[in-house]
């Protein structure tokens, strides 16, 4: 260990040595922010919503290849990783109960939604290095971005900055025979802008039976065609192929976290993605007082999955319409801000479903057999929303917003006919869904309070009977959420303290119960309350003109409990809710010398996480540190170069970076509960830069 420390020591301070002059800001540099500076972060949700902002200064924290440790500096927010292709996104406990993807919430690509009819978003299909921001709404707030109980992500992808033509190319190499490029070109004229990123990544991964490959092409297109009037192309692509290691039972993950679950092995489960959205926008501005953002858009997701239990086979179709007003009048000597609109989705799911005949194919791994089921399910979704900012003195402002959510699901069964056909349709009643919030500045401090409602839609599988039935009688989740949050900026401002205390009490809480290797069934269950504080406080320190330091810390605390909750015979109320670590704490500081030279480390805690809702198991708790350092320094007026190293799980230790909750074994075998992490790993990469 001390070897490490001693290698990245004299590589950085032999960087020192070889630096001359600093960069002035300019275009090259401007493309690469995501290195060296923090990026403008301009927020999507309008008005007085509080949400987070992450970018440049986070994003250069851990290793390009995943975007979860970016996401999980976030207090109130939690992703548990499988594996590169397997993330689930808690926020605020929201979430906590779904197994293998992340629902609850609304995922928005460029103010495109990318979330499915039946909620499950895909976090795992965008690259960080494309990225600009990342913009996350805590709780039912975001009116015109959903008012899902968990929340809204909000992705803006990277474009050129101020009129150039760049090329960027970086090429990250590292453990687990990790490769990824990623190769960048913008240009922006003063009319148009054109942006267009290819990545590759590819990974034999920690664990056995966990290759990973991916590629992926980004185009983002917009032209001013004159001063009122902007027309916007978005395109993007990703093709992945991933190997399925799963979970472990307890004994497994104490003997040797890296090997992969006996069926999937032998199985050589993976899984097979393409995954397709294209969007066409169109800006108006009717005066200086109004404009309107109106896109139309299309997804394809083609997923075929190879699992031991039998062969999924599937496609996604979607489109819609999104359309937003944005203005302003006069209210009381002063501009009031306003925003209405709609959002239409729609998409048909078809997926059938073959035995794997592996057992019988020699050794080689999955093979496709007799069919077993063939479905389609049609999903609409429609949301009008409309806010209006009304600041009523200089200090103090209040937002009111209101969103209508209407959800219906035809659900066909092509293969179960005549007599056991068990098609069905699920209208769910509109649901009316208002918030409010207020915002009192004092100086340059500010505090603000929030109460909203919102909801969440079962998934398909959660609306299904054990027979395949649809059930009429499960609902919607519903819930109020009640925020106090501040904002302080203390010590000439080189201080900053963000603090939030919320409750969110959540009705007909989903429920899903495994009845099977791969069945699962949903009812509502009673009720949860989520209460918590969050904190992320970030201090800037500078040593003459030459050093500067970051200290950080974000700190979460969630007191969520079952407040009525009756299984059966069993009654869990007053229990904490099951999958959601009580305290969790990511620490860190980060360095930078003459303005291109940089070294952040950071610690992550993560306590213990129930696993039963009896309580009756849960996992360890685990503290993981990271460090990265690197330098990036213009050589030229038209070539830049920059170099990083980075260790992810500095200390090796072992932990389970995702869990699954209520799980049970089958045929004899133990429960498997753990999703182990990536032992210690290295990584560094090399990032060209040139002005045209």
């Amino acid at each position: 260990m001390k070897g490490i420390f001693l290698s990245g020591v004299l590589f950085f301070f032999s960087m020192i040595l070889l630096a001359q002059d600093t960069i002035n800001t300019d275009s090259i540099t401007q493309l690469d922010e995501v290195i060296i500076r923090d990026a403008l972060k301009k927020k999507n949700a309008t008005g007085i919503v509080s949400s987070a902002v992450i970018s440049a200064k986070v994003f250069q924290n851990a290793s390009p290849v995943s975007i979860v440790p970016s996401m999980n500096q976030i207090p109130g927010v939690y992703v548990f990783s499988g594996a590169l292709n397997t993330n689930r996104i808690t926020i605020r406990g929201v979430g906590a109960r779904t197994l293998f993807a992340t629902d609850k919430l609304r995922l928005y690509y460029n103010d495109i939604p990318v979330t499915d009819g039946s909620g499950i978003s895909t976090i795992e299909a965008f690259d960080l290095e494309n990225l600009r921001q990342i913009e996350v709404i805590k709780g039912p707030k975001a009116t015109a971005f959903g008012t899902n109980l968990g929340g809204a992500i909000i992705l803006t992808p990277k474009e050129a900055l101020g009129i150039s033509t760049n090329f960027s190319n970086n090429f990250t190499v590292g453990s687990f025979g990790l490769i990824k490029n990623n190769l960048s070109f913008n240009h922006y004229n003063g009319k148009l802008r054109l942006g267009l990123q290819y990545g590759h990544t590819e990974t034999d991964g920690y664990r056995q039976n966990s290759t990973f490959r991916r590629d992926g092409l980004l185009l983002n297109l917009s032209y001013d065609y004159n001063d009122k009037n902007r027309v916007s192309l978005l395109f993007n692509h990703i093709d992945y192929t991933a190997q399925i290691p799963s979970s472990l039972g307890a004994t497994a993950f104490a003997e040797d976290p890296s090997q992969a679950t006996f069926t999937w092995r032998v199985s050589q489960g993976f899984e097979d993605n393409r995954y397709t959205l294209v969007g066409l926008n169109h800006r108006h501005t009717f005066n200086e007082k109004l404009e309107n953002s109106t896109s139309i858009f299309y997804t394809y997701l083609d997923h075929y999955e190879a699992r031991p239990f039998g062969i999924l086979d599937e496609f996604t179709n979607g489109y819609g319409l999104r359309t937003r007003f944005l203005g302003s009048f006069d209210f009381s000597e002063m501009t009031a801000e306003y925003t209405f609109g709609g959002e239409l989705y729609r998409d048909v799911y078809v997926w059938d479903e073959f035995r794997n005949l592996y057992q019988d194919n020699n050794g080689n791994g999955s093979l496709q057999g007799d069919k077993f089921a063939d479905n389609k399910e049609f999903r609409n979704q429609l949301n009008v929303f409309g806010t209006v900012l009304l600041p009523f003195t200089d200090t103090f402002s209040a937002q009111v917003g209101i969103n209508l959510n209407k959800t219906r699901y035809d659900y066909r069964d092509f293969f179960n006919t005549g007599a056991e056909n068990r098609s069905a349709e699920r209208n769910f009643n509109a649901i009316l869904l208002p918030s409010l919030n207020l915002s009192y500045l004092i100086k340059n401090h500010e505090l603000y309070a929030n109460l909203s409602r919102g909801f969440s839609n079962p998934t398909l599988e959660q609306s299904l009977t054990p027979d395949g039935v649809v059930n009429p009688d499960i609902a919607q989740e519903t819930g109020m959420n009640y925020e106090l949050g501040t904002k302080l900026k203390l010590d000439r401002e080189r201080l900053t303290i963000d603090a939030s205390l919320y409750q969110m009490n959540i009705q007909n809480l989903l429920v899903e119960e495994r009845i099977g290797d791969d069945q699962f069934v949903g009812r509502n269950a009673g009720k949860t309350r989520h209460r918590g504080l969050e904190v992320a406080a970030r201090y800037q320190l500078a040593i003459g003109s030459a050093v500067s330091l970051a200290p950080f810390i974000n700190y979460t605390l969630t007191d969520h409990s079952f407040i009525d909750f009756v299984d059966g015979d069993d009654d869990f109320s007053g229990n904490p809710l099951t999958g959601v670590p009580k305290h969790r704490v990511l620490s860190g500081i980060q360095m930078q010398l003459f303005s291109y030279f940089y070294w952040n480390t950071t610690h992550q805690y993560v306590g213990a996480v129930p696993l039963t809702d009896a309580n009756s198991l849960s996992s360890d708790s685990f503290n993981v540190f990271n460090t990265r350092m690197g330098f990036y320094k213009k050589l030229s007026e038209k070539f830049a170069l920059g170099v990083d190293f980075g260790i992810h799980n500095l200390f090796d230790v072992v932990y389970a970076q995702s869990v699954l909750i209520n799980t049970r074994g089958f045929g004899g075998n133990e429960p498997r509960y753990f999703y182990p992490g990536d032992s210690r790993n290295f990584y560094g990469g090399i990032r060209l830069g040139y002005q045209l």
